[in-house]
């Protein structure tokens, strides 16, 4: 029973993960962008393609601020399809599969996070598009496939997000002790003053605990 309502409490901050967390990680990925750049990525961001991608990612971020999905998804495929190899191209991506995930198109979220999984330079891109990935996988029930996911290399940063997930899916397989051994990893590795701390205690919990 505990775990029920664990279930459902995870549901509902996995649900708002992308509305918590999505800005910050395009914010955060579009910082690294500039950081690592320095003078030569400013020179980047000033020739023709890139220029063009700036200007096409300022309105489908306004689309986005408008709830426009259409618009989102619409200048999410010509940024793509005309400037795939600008780190715009990777925001506007995540910035649509957020919007297809939002309307409950899964299909085009995951299309779309692939997209970013297979092009984008951007470790911390990449790592946000497996996490998502992975969990519309399993509520698709391909268990395996997300996990699969799972296993490829990812920023330190990710290491809790990555074991929570991980332990959700074990759990799914029936093996509760590397269910048990994914949460605490994901406990230990998560900041503490993260709100998904007591979900994956009642994981923890659920699952035996420290016994």
């Amino acid at each position: 029973m505990a775990l029920d309502l664990e279930e459902q409490e995870q549901l509902s901050a996995i649900k708002s993960w992308w509305s918590q967390y999505g800005r910050l990680v395009i914010v955060t990925v579009t910082g690294s962008l500039l950081a690592i750049g320095g003078i030569r990525g400013w020179h980047y961001y000033q020739n023709s393609q890139s220029a063009a991608a700036v200007a096409l990612f300022a309105q489908q971020q306004a689309a986005e601020r408008a709830s426009d999905h259409k618009r989102v998804r619409d200048i999410a495929a010509e940024i793509t399809d005309r400037y795939g190899s600008t780190a715009y191209a990777t925001l506007a991506a995540l910035s649509a599969a957020k919007s297809d995930f939002d309307t409950g198109d899964l299909a085009s979220a995951k299309t779309r996070l692939q997209w970013v999984i297979d092009k984008a330079k951007e470790e911390e891109a990449r790592d946000v598009a497996r996490l998502r990935l992975a969990r519309i996988l399993h509520d698709e029930k391909k268990v395996d496939e997300a996990l699969k996911l799972l296993e490829a290399k990812h920023a330190d940063s990710f290491a809790g997000l990555y074991a929570d997930l991980k332990g959700d899916l074990l759990f799914t397989q029936g093996k509760r002790e590397e269910a048990r051994a994914a949460y605490q990893l994901a406990l230990d590795r998560s900041d503490a003053g993260s709100p998904m701390r007591q979900i994956i205690q009642l994981k923890l919990d659920a699952v035996g605990g420290a016994g």
